[in-house]
């Protein structure tokens, strides 16, 4: 990669800056939640792929799992002008000054940059010794073209499957609402979304964020729904409030795992399912 194109996909002082404030609302309640997801019937261990201490992916209960973070989408570059410009705001409240609650970038797409990102990590994929026989993408907007992106070398190949349980945290910002089921499916031709149920957003709440036990449940319900599928090696096309989730409240892991992902940020873990 040039230089050039390193710096188009790379993440700015203001960015980083932004993501690291951010990412401290995130931490409250997943201690509760952690203590809540251990006493679950099917619990789940995450190793890092290089870990020596990582069970076999032949083993009947573990998955190989690629997940990554959408690319820069509209909602991120607004908040970085507005931080940029000493803008400051409060995070989940109809703040006139939050970038997030504007109308205009409900369930926000791609920048240029956040599909230079997504491109960015195809070679990585393309040379992974085993390649994704499923791909799984939350059912907005910037995940669905980072994982078309990012995988188009799968698309036709194996199912592309849209879900709602890899959404954000949702509710008040409106970045975080999803369009209509009928216009995805106009959009994202590739993508299966018969898991959909309903033509509009169900999960998205005017008046309150989703709690942090709220999405643990969503994310525990996925990964029982994946712990049944026949495939072994997986990608998953998400957002950072809920692989943030997955890693600090949802599994059981390492702290080497559970930093923020930054947009355009794949990382590949082993999962193992241990049911009681």
């Amino acid at each position: 990669m040039t230089k050039d194109a390193v710096d188009e996909i790379a993440h700015d002082a203001v960015t980083l800056a932004l993501a690291k404030k951010e990412s401290a609302h995130h931490y409250e309640g997943v201690e509760e939640l952690y203590e809540i997801m251990r006493q679950k019937p099917l619990t789940v261990k995450a190793y890092q792929i290089n870990d020596n201490n990582a069970p076999s992916p032949s083993s009947a209960n573990v998955k190989v799992c690629h997940l990554l973070r959408h690319g820069q989408g509209f909602h991120n570059l607004m908040a970085d002008m507005y931080a940029a410009q000493g803008k400051n705001w409060t995070q989940f409240v109809r703040d006139e000054n939050n970038p997030y609650v504007l109308p205009e970038i409900c369930d926000a797409p791609l920048t240029q940059k956040g599909r230079n990102q997504a491109r960015a990590v195809q070679p990585i994929i393309k040379d992974l010794p085993f390649q994704p026989e499923l791909v799984v993408l939350s059912s907005q907007c910037r995940a669905l073209c980072t994982g078309l992106i990012a995988f188009e070398h799968l698309v036709g190949k194996v199912p592309f499957i849209a879900h709602e349980n890899v959404r954000e945290q949702t509710g008040v910002h409106i970045c975080d609402m999803r369009r209509g089921k009928s216009q995805q499916i106009l959009d994202f031709p590739h993508v299966d979304f018969s898991l959909i149920q309903h033509e509009e957003d169900q999960l998205f709440l005017n008046d309150r964020r989703e709690t942090k036990i709220e999405v643990g449940e969503r994310i525990h319900d996925f990964l029982t729904w994946l712990e049944a599928r026949d495939e072994t090696h997986v990608a998953i096309t998400s957002h950072s409030g809920w692989l943030m989730t997955l890693f600090n409240g949802t599994v059981e892991c390492d702290d080497t795992l559970k930093e923020w992902f930054q947009t355009g940020e794949l990382r590949s873990v082993i999962l193992e399912f241990n049911k009681v």
